[in-house]
């Protein structure tokens, strides 16, 4: 009887929730196919998310020699707390992301994906990197700046060869750069020359420099994500979500 009791309580468990919400908070490594190519990601969906209420998505891009979980691990206490669904995908090449095979076809894949499983609010899709995912995270919010709503870097910076994306932005995205004041692969004069592009060019952008801080984000992580999240809250696209397609030499 015992065994039996316990069998109806796991089945009660598996086959009493909702299709495409998890019982608990929890990080889940998951695989779409995209590009005809099978691509790992890291999904964390909240613990008891709300049945009427659509969720924010946060996009993470990790940085280099790493993978999603480097990121989702450090976002899922928000994530609980704030109701955030969290997929962190891997790059191809661990150590950097790609134009045309990371992006921003295979992002905007993941992200529709996504919005067939679960309630996602289409006007609530953001991006945040790190490092290496940082830089990429800039490329992409101005290629797709009428999907994601806002974008938020640590410790990352355009290049002068990059300002060409500029001219794909049919929207002024709103983003945040954090960086601290002692990165040695992103000093404050290369973070400083990145936001003086965005704002010469009317976007709204937000500077945010952290003292005592190096390039390693992961022991300050839980604030960093804190005020991040302040600042992609206070945005949501005012039209549809429209992704835009490009030929892509790959």
């Amino acid at each position: 009887m015992r065994k039996a009791t316990i069998l109806s309580f796991t089945l009660l468990l598996v086959c009493g929730l909702p299709s495409g919400i998890l019982a608990k908070g929890k990080t889940t490594k998951e695989i779409i196919v995209s590009g005809n190519k099978q691509r790992g990601y890291y999904l964390f969906a909240p613990e008891k998310p709300s049945a009427n209420k659509p969720l924010p998505l946060v996009v993470l891009l990790h940085g280099s020699g790493r993978n999603g979980m480097s990121l989702v691990e450090k976002w899922d206490d928000l994530g609980d707390k704030e109701q955030l669904l969290l997929v962190a995908p891997d790059s191809i090449n661990p150590a950097q992301w790609t134009f045309g095979a990371d992006g921003p076809d295979f992002l905007g894949d993941l992200v529709e994906e996504l919005k067939g499983k679960y309630p996602v609010d289409a006007r609530r899709v953001y991006l945040f990197g790190h490092s290496a995912g940082a830089i990429f995270t800039l490329m992409i919010a101005l290629i797709e700046s009428e999907y994601f709503a806002a974008a938020a870097v640590h410790a990352g910076a355009l290049r002068p060869a990059d300002y060409k994306f500029f001219d794909y932005a049919k929207r002024k995205i709103p983003v945040a750069l954090f960086v601290g004041d002692r990165d040695p692969l992103f000093p404050l004069n290369i973070v400083k020359a990145t936001r003086d592009a965005f704002a010469s060019r009317s976007f709204p952008i937000e500077f945010i420099e952290i003292p005592n801080h190096n390039h390693w984000y992961y022991d300050r992580a839980t604030k960093i994500n804190e005020q991040v999240w302040l600042f992609l809250k206070q945005h949501a696209l005012t039209a549809d979500a429209r992704f835009e397609h490009y030929q892509i030499n790959k």
